[in-house]
């Protein structure tokens, strides 16, 4: 496997094994519908499920207990699969609680925490181990935000927590390069969508987020993109010549 991950646009006919977290809703969602695979197995890791087509992994990723629930399914499915492909999407995150850190809820901060910072950290870990057992092309993709590098007043977890992805992204990117074969990983942050929790931020307060009033003029302006044509670019990154432990924004994406 090269470092770029082979040509999905020339392999769309080959077995694939797909996991995204968070494919009930928003961004997650519309990745699993537009999936460039044919044949192709879909796992949802989420609390909600009901994503067509996909076997559902039901757990709450915020809970650290779930965590080993993950780790088993990759492992299980990774050692039976013989087909072409593997690929982690990881989507999964929350913005709730907004507001300043030290007016927030505790025990929703301490969960934020975990679902945003921890998680990801923890089933990316899983899935790379899993992948000891597999030859076949590998990607891991973690979804970030422009809350990672450009602090939002009322989003402190949230922002710390993508923050944290993109250094684990940088760093075990350099990690896989050393591997044969090893896992694309890579973070890519997919700007302003139109999903849920643009919705929220939104409703915000301005005591919560005091550029809740950007957010509403985002939509207002017409300038959200749609979860669709943000999911196709995010696909297309497996077609990409990106180095391993990339850290990108789809605007960067031509």
């Amino acid at each position: 496997m090269s470092d770029a991950g082979g040509n999905l646009l020339m392999s769309r006919l080959r077995r694939a094994l797909v996991w995204i977290s968070g494919a009930s809703a928003g961004l997650g969602a519309a990745l699993a519908a537009t999936i460039p695979f044919e044949d192709v197995e879909l796992i949802d890791i989420s609390r909600r499920g009901g994503t067509p087509g996909a076997v559902h992994v039901a757990v709450d990723l915020a809970d650290p207990a779930s965590w080993p629930v993950v780790a088993t399914d990759f492992g299980r499915r990774i050692s039976d699969f013989s087909g072409d492909a593997v690929v982690f999407i990881h989507s999964a995150a929350t913005l709730t609680p907004l507001g300043s850190a030290d007016r927030v809820d505790t025990s929703q901060y301490a969960r934020n925490i975990l679902l945003n910072a921890a998680a990801p950290q923890v089933l990316g870990q899983a899935f790379l181990a899993a992948l000891a057992r597999a030859s076949c092309e590998q990607h891991l993709i973690m979804v970030s935000s422009g809350a990672a590098s450009r602090p939002h007043e009322g989003e402190s977890s949230y922002g710390a927590g993508k923050a944290a992805i993109d250094q684990w992204v940088r760093t075990v990117g350099l990690e896989q390069v050393r591997r044969d074969p090893g896992c694309r990983v890579i973070s890519v942050s997919p700007g302003a969508v139109d999903t849920e929790m643009q919705a929220v931020l939104r409703a915000s307060s301005d005591e919560q987020v005091p550029e809740s009033h950007r957010f509403r003029q985002l939509e207002a302006d017409g300038q959200l993109a749609k979860p669709e044509d943000v999911a196709r670019t995010i696909w297309s990154l497996l077609d990409r010549d990106l180095a391993n432990g990339t850290v990108l924004h789809v605007r960067d994406i031509t």
